[in-house]
């Protein structure tokens, strides 16, 4: 277990925790970053978390839920207030609905996250700062300590597969909730050109045409709030074109947009796809949180291969783009 000691001071109304760990900063720090790792060890044992949202940057915003052995959930966000790569990061932390609207009737804190080197290997220092004594004793009589060490405890195995979260797995996709999924891969590259490549035409048409023997004939990105993109691909022989267009919702460049998405001559509620960029090691974490109109709509675009083509694209985009720029 990697708690190494938990003070409280009344007068300061703070609480600190230090935790060891036998791993190089970069490592525990990617696993702060990565939503697929955080997930992993934030809630405690009994309520595993699942994060919706994970924007590491000074602005960017958390949800996430816990889930409790009866099926109970309980909600959290996390507001960044101030990120320094590789060795802090700031936040105010809250209790919020499932769906990440924060709960006005419940504390909020702030927390200071520091991630140091140590003769063995790397330490985490995090600091809550309450708003009152009341708060302070409020949260520790709902086991704010316990579940913290809980959670904890669950760190040094997550630090420990390497494998699963190495830059050069497929692209991988993992179901959230009744209409949402996450699909993840870190791509060999800089945050800065990854994003170009999903935005600059030139570039767009030489990787994301999914499997071999595709083209993209029409490729009109958006980049601003309000602007509307529209792609169109074709086969080799110029037939069977197919498209999607949407609106760019948010957009806090090179890390994160959020458009929507409709298949082009197709009646429906189009999807949203929440695009994050992340700096980890190896490369940067491409991932994008897929909300669809209903789980109906979900289970039959990934019935489709989406996965499998993203992957095809992804490849594509280290091998003919990345190498080049």
């Amino acid at each position: 277990m990697p708690v190494t000691s938990v003070e409280k001071d009344t007068e300061a109304l703070t609480m600190t925790i230090v935790a060891d760990f036998p791993v190089p900063v970069s490592r525990l720090w990617d696993a702060y970053v990565d939503p697929r790792q955080i997930e992993k060890f934030w809630g405690p044992e009994t309520y595993p978390a699942t994060f919706l949202r994970h924007d590491v940057f000074p602005g960017g915003r958390s949800i996430y839920f816990m889930t409790g052995p009866e099926g109970d959930r309980s909600g959290g966000y996390w507001e960044f207030l101030s990120v320094d790569p590789g060795k802090s990061f700031e936040v105010r932390d809250g209790f919020a609905s499932p769906e990440g609207e924060p709960n006005p009737e419940m504390p909020s804190m702030r927390m200071i996250f520091v991630f140091s080197e140590t003769p063995e290997g790397s330490r985490l220092t995090t600091t809550t700062y309450f708003n009152s004594a009341e708060e302070l004793e409020q949260l520790l009589e709902m086991g704010m300590e316990e579940g913290t060490r809980s959670a904890m405890s669950q760190i040094d195995a997550v630090l420990a597969d390497l494998a699963s979260f190495a830059a050069g797995r497929d692209t991988e996709s993992q179901i959230l909730g009744d209409t949402q999924v996450r699909v993840s891969r870190i791509v060999r590259g800089s945050v800065e050109d990854v994003w170009r490549a999903h935005h600059e035409p030139e570039l767009m048409r030489r990787w994301m045409l999914g499997p071999d023997g595709w083209t993209m004939p029409v490729c009109e990105p958006a980049t601003e709030v309000g602007e509307v993109y529209r792609t169109e691909w074709e086969d080799a022989n110029g037939e069977n074109r197919f498209g999607f267009t949407g609106e760019v919702l948010e957009s806090a460049p090179p890390l994160r947009e959020v458009t929507t998405e409709a298949m082009i001559g197709m009646e429906g509620e189009p999807s949203t796809n929440d695009l994050t960029l992340t700096p980890v090691t190896g490369g940067t974490l491409a991932s994008v949180v897929i909300t669809y109109p209903s789980a109906e709509v979900r289970d039959t675009v990934l019935g489709t291969g989406m996965v499998d083509g993203m992957e095809s694209s992804y490849s594509r985009l280290e091998r003919e783009v990345l190498q080049s720029v």
